[in-house]
């Protein structure tokens, strides 16, 4: 078993917490709405403005079940299986970021939501972009977790692990938290081989959204795990692609970039998604918190 996949299902065990939303939850509404031939999996809770959460690959959106009520205090939460994972069914089509970004437009626009803020992680980070770039009027800002533009953004090391990745794995992972996880909600739980097939063909073809990133005029974050899967070069390559670190921010701040970057320390890819510190990163971004400290010089002395 390589690495990547060990780290894989040790990142799902978080799928064993409580569920993104219980029956119980009388805010709660759920359901499916189709988009080019694939028929998403949602869930709404809470009320105030809209945020779409979408998780990392391999995933359902209970990924953000510890961590949700930071999330949806003060907001209507949406959670979207993604295409193949969770509730949501593979079926014919091919997974695709740039096609599930245009998807997840659609279904924002048949659940009623004129604009709406996203947050991404990982693979869910690609949709999150793609989203922002197909539907820009649907995106009032978005945050990019731990997740990079390009293939060659992974330290090198991984990326003949991920090209593994396949329904060759799925009987060695029965009984994994993952897989478990899967099998509890999916539609159809033998379609596993198939997902992993189709996620490892996706990791293994090359692909740059150089072009994709360069076209976002919406306030952008990007965050990470200051012992991140994807290169610290890299992390710095996709902020200046969005016009950030390109000059100092001057005293009045006069040349800083409306996008921000933020490192989180002491944490890795796997985790970073649990950590209560991200939901304290993002929100403040994502609510249009603008906090300028501002120095006193002699005063008091």
């Amino acid at each position: 078993m390589n690495s990547t996949l060990i780290a894989l299902i040790a990142t799902a065990t978080a799928l064993l917490a409580p569920q993104f939303a219980t029956a119980e939850d009388a805010a709660m509404k759920s359901g499916h709405v189709d988009a080019n031939g694939v028929s998403y999996y949602y869930e709404i809770r809470g009320e105030g403005e809209p945020l779409l959460l979408l998780h990392g690959g391999l995933g359902t959106l209970d990924m953000f079940a510890p961590t949700l009520p930071q999330y949806a205090e003060n907001r209507q939460v949406i959670g979207i299986d993604l295409h193949g994972h969770g509730r949501t069914q593979l079926g014919d089509r091919q997974i695709s970021p740039p096609d599930i970004g245009n998807d997840l437009g659609l279904v924002l626009a048949e659940l009623g939501y004129e604009q709406v803020d996203v947050m991404g992680y990982s693979f869910g980070g690609y949709a999150a972009l793609h989203l922002a770039a197909s539907h820009p009027g649907k995106v009032r800002r978005v945050a990019i977790v731990s997740s990079n533009f390009a293939r060659e953004g992974f330290f090198p090391e991984m990326l003949p692990q991920q090209a593994m990745v396949g329904a060759g794995m799925a009987e060695m992972m029965k009984g994994t938290p993952m897989y478990e996880a899967y099998a509890a909600v999916a539609p159809d739980p033998s379609e596993f081989p198939r997902l992993l097939d189709n996620m490892g063909a996706f990791m293994a073809s090359p692909y740059n959204w150089r072009a994709e990133v360069k076209s976002l005029e919406m306030p952008v974050m990007l965050v990470y795990a200051d012992s991140d899967m994807v290169r610290p070069e890299h992390i710095v390559e996709y902020y200046q692609l969005l016009g950030g670190g390109l000059k100092d921010a001057g005293w009045q701040r006069e040349n800083m970039a409306q996008n921000r970057l933020a490192i989180i320390p002491g944490l890795t890819h796997y985790d970073i998604f649990l950590s209560p510190r991200l939901a304290e990163t993002v929100m403040p971004f994502l609510n249009g918190e603008i906090e300028v400290p501002v120095w006193t010089g002699a005063e008091g002395r």
